[in-house]
């Protein structure tokens, strides 16, 4: 995914770079701050407050150039200072110590903290150099401290979210506790510096030269005025843009990363950057997808288990002990000679040749859309008709039989086929806790006992008249009458066929198994 993306980008980066671009931010930050509280200090300069109108002396204004500049770099070797122990581990792609983990969780304050502490140092060192200008020098001081280290905070949170985004998304793989303002306090730190303060500050200056605070009363405000409202609008521009973007580029990698989803791509995951509304958005998509991919799983290998539409007729149903009767046809397929094959050739071997044997079995049993009810050590018992009712179940059992009978000759096996067909009880058998998917009845018997009984014929496949009857004209065309028999367990005749079209030559292929005697 996308972030994941800029966690491995940034990791590419060296640390030099990296500290540099995220110290010029905080530097940036830093002057934009400066120019707002400009903004405050221009206006009050001049005759708004009494004897004010020395502090734009030549000396005063050198001094400020000099105090932003340094103010500046204080901040830039600042922000270096505290990045540094995060990107020494994230650069050098290992876990982070302790120490490394509370410095990642403490960047935003601490950032926060240094562009503030800047500001107040500043406004006290212009009033210790200037404190001859009184009143005109400190109440402008103050009030730019007030709004330019409120502004700092803000836009030094905005102007840095992208660049520490995937540094805080690798850090909360670690759990640490990084923070962040919510969206809430976002929009409000916005409505703050760019609505409240500039009305507060304007407000007061009319308060106090209407009362003759401060200020006189024969004092014009027009200017001041003027010049807060044009730098609220100035200001609130870019504000309003930066807060908008660390609310909705997150959110746009959680849409992307659904989209992402929605193709089928489940393993996406988004960095979480943040403990706050954003950040539980993040982990929330990434639980629901860890889930999703979790159920994904569970059904997978629940269906290669009971057999795809056992596993949906589960999941739709529940865990109900529940089936009905229904006419089905049942298909066994039977082993001649494991215990002898077992005994020629190597265990690793006889896997392999039962892994060949039951793909073939499994295969195509399934492009009839047939179930494999279970495999019983070297036998398989295949359903057609059940859990889902189909048409024609009789004779997609018989072409199963038919298709098999010429795919296992390529195999040095031997085996028998049993086919038959009637109503059979499908459904949960066991207890609540632990049950099985099976078919119990009367053709499941007769389809293993005629597999039994096709080990001794040359086609090695036998049906019942039953499945016969049941099947369309094409299918019956396949088949021919080879006898009736009375079944192990049965007290009528049984009427057999076996088909027209299969190699009888099965005793002098190499390889195979000799037939019982």
């Amino acid at each position: 995914m996308s972030s994941a993306k800029t966690i491995a980008g940034v990791r590419r980066t060296t640390t030099g770079r990296l500290s540099i671009q995220y110290a010029s931010r905080l530097a940036c930050a830093y002057l934009l701050s400066a120019t707002a509280a400009t903004a405050i200090a221009i206006p009050l300069g001049g005759d708004a407050l009494g004897g004010a109108h020395a502090y734009f002396t030549l000396t005063n204004v050198i001094a400020a150039v000099v105090l932003v500049a340094l103010g500046s770099f204080a901040v830039a070797v600042g922000g270096v200072l505290i990045i540094t122990p995060v990107l020494r581990w994230l650069v050098a792609e290992r876990e982070p110590y302790p120490n490394e983990q509370q410095a990642a969780a403490k960047l935003i304050s601490r950032q926060s903290t240094i562009l503030v502490a800047t500001w107040v140092v500043s406004g006290g060192i212009s009033i210790l150099l200037d404190l001859d200008g009184g009143i005109g020098v400190a109440v402008p001081t103050l009030l730019g401290v007030v709004f330019g280290g409120s502004a700092a905070a803000c836009i030094g949170l905005l102007l840095t979210h992208r660049t520490l985004r995937p540094i805080l998304a690798a850090v909360m793989g670690y759990e640490a506790g990084v923070t962040a303002p919510g969206i809430l306090t976002r929009l409000i730190s916005m409505w703050l510096l760019c609505g409240v303060l500039p009305c507060g500050v304007t407000a007061a200056l009319i308060l106090m030269r209407s009362n003759g605070w401060i200020i006189p009363v024969t004092a014009s405000v027009d200017v001041p005025v003027l010049v807060m409202s044009l730098a609220a609008v100035l200001i609130g521009l870019p504000t309003m843009i930066l807060t908008s973007q660390s609310i909705s580029d997150p959110i746009s990698e959680v849409v992307d990363a659904m989209a992402e989803v929605e193709q089928g791509h489940i393993d996406t995951v988004v960095g979480v950057s943040e403990r706050s509304e954003i950040g539980r958005l993040q982990s929330g998509f990434n639980r629901m997808v860890a889930g999703l991919a979790e159920r994904d799983r569970v059904r997978d290998l629940f269906g290669r288990h009971v057999g795809p539409d056992v596993a949906r007729r589960a999941i739709e149903g529940g865990t109900s002990l529940s089936g009905d009767v229904r006419e089905a046809a049942v298909l066994f397929v039977d082993l001649v000679g494991s215990t002898q094959l077992t005994a020629s050739r190597p265990p690793q071997q006889v896997a392999e040749l039962l892994n060949d044997f039951f793909q073939i079995v499994v295969n195509a049993v399934d492009e009839r859309e047939g179930l494999i009810n279970k495999f019983q050590g070297d036998a398989a018992l295949a359903v057609f008709g059940a859990p889902l009712r189909t048409n024609g179940a009789s004779s997609s059992a018989l072409a199963t039989a038919r298709e098999l009978g010429a795919q296992l000759h390529h195999l040095p096996i031997d085996y028998g086929i049993g086919v038959s067909a009637g109503h059979v009880f499908a459904g949960n058998i066991g207890a609540e806790n632990r049950y099985e998917y099976t078919v119990i009845g009367d053709p499941v018997n007769a389809a293993a006992r005629l597999a039994d009984l096709a080990k001794t014929c040359d086609r090695r496949i036998l049906c019942s008249a039953e499945v016969l009857d049941r099947a369309d004209s094409p299918e019956r065309r396949h088949w021919t009458a080879f006898g009736s028999t009375v079944l192990r367990g049965r007290s009528e005749t049984t009427n057999i066929f076996t088909p027209t079209d299969i190699d009888p030559g099965h005793e002098t292929r190499s390889g195979r198994l000799q037939p019982p005697t």
